[in-house]
């Protein structure tokens, strides 16, 4: 892996800035065409955390970043909406775990189709063969700020 550079080079600078805006803009676009409910990032952020596995309010909010009252107003409105369950930790009975309902897998299984079909059709109708190509050799250079 190669060292941080102590000076920045004009091209990183402007890849940095208009790859942020990128993402931000497909983010967005992406919320557009599977948002058939009204949930926060967070709360979105929340349930798509739940999808790898079950987890405490504690753990939630760590990975999150957030604070454990934050996560604790989450979690209240997705119970309410029934998009999440939670019962009795069996390692601590003190706590409980969080787990997607089967509403709430049926939330997010829905929003990634819809994202899904979008992207897909989006990339069909707006690029070339060629062009998808290159886009898929981009990804490949991409995926390497993935662990950092």
């Amino acid at each position: 892996m190669p060292e941080a550079p102590t000076v920045l080079s004009g091209s990183s600078i402007q890849a940095a800035r208009e790859l942020r805006v990128l993402v931000s803009r497909l983010r967005r676009r992406f919320q557009e065409a599977s948002d058939n409910v009204e949930l926060t990032p967070s709360q979105l952020s929340v349930l798509s955390r739940l999808k790898r596995g079950d987890a405490t309010a504690s753990e939630i909010a760590a990975a999150e970043r957030v604070r454990p009252q934050a996560i604790a107003t989450h979690l209240g409105i997705l119970a309410e909406r029934g998009f999440i369950d939670r019962r009795p930790d069996p390692k601590d009975g003190r706590r409980q775990l969080v787990s997607l309902s089967d509403a709430g897998r049926e939330l997010m299984a829905g929003r990634a189709q819809a994202g899904q079909e979008w992207l897909t059709t989006a990339l069909e109708r707006q690029y070339t063969e060629s062009e998808r190509q290159t886009l898929l050799a981009a990804l490949d250079l991409l995926e390497r700020l993935g662990p950092q």
